[in-house]
């Protein structure tokens, strides 16, 4: 299976005063590069049904870094589905600058109905959702 792939540039405002992408700034990459994923997908990270909303909190996010990238920097990122559960799905990261490593990492997300006033509550992901995972999960 292959991944989804995006791009992203180191930008000054992600650096820190020797001009190195901060570890922050490559865990947020991975984020938006899910965002986009999503929107790949037709979907978001916030979608509204015949019954409300739903949304998809972190509850792991795990990264290992190789090298350094610097401003200005081209970074590929992509997205893999690693595990689409019942109730959540697991984003595999790789970030690369020139073919080289820079970062992998992982996301793990579940699928929450949101109602003002109220904690998140988690639920099955629905099969409308799943079937625009499915071809890119691992499983």
């Amino acid at each position: 299976m292959e991944p989804f792939r995006t791009q992203r540039r180191v930008e000054f405002v992600d650096t820190d005063a020797a001009g190195i992408a901060h570890f922050t700034a490559l865990i947020a990459y991975m984020e938006q590069a899910e965002h986009e994923f999503l929107r790949h997908l037709g979907l978001s990270v916030v979608i509204r049904d015949e019954t409300g909303e739903i949304s998809w909190p972190r509850v792991s996010v795990q990264a290992s870094f190789a090298t350094a990238v610097h401003f200005e920097d081209l970074v590929e990122i992509e997205v893999r589905v690693d595990r689409l559960g019942e109730k959540s799905v697991t984003y595999g990261f790789q970030l690369l600058h020139g073919g080289r490593p820079v970062a992998n990492g992982s996301i793990t997300a579940v699928c929450c109905r949101i109602v003002a006033g109220h904690a998140p509550k988690s639920m099955a992901i629905p099969e409308w959702i799943r079937d625009r995972f499915a071809p890119w999960s691992a499983q």
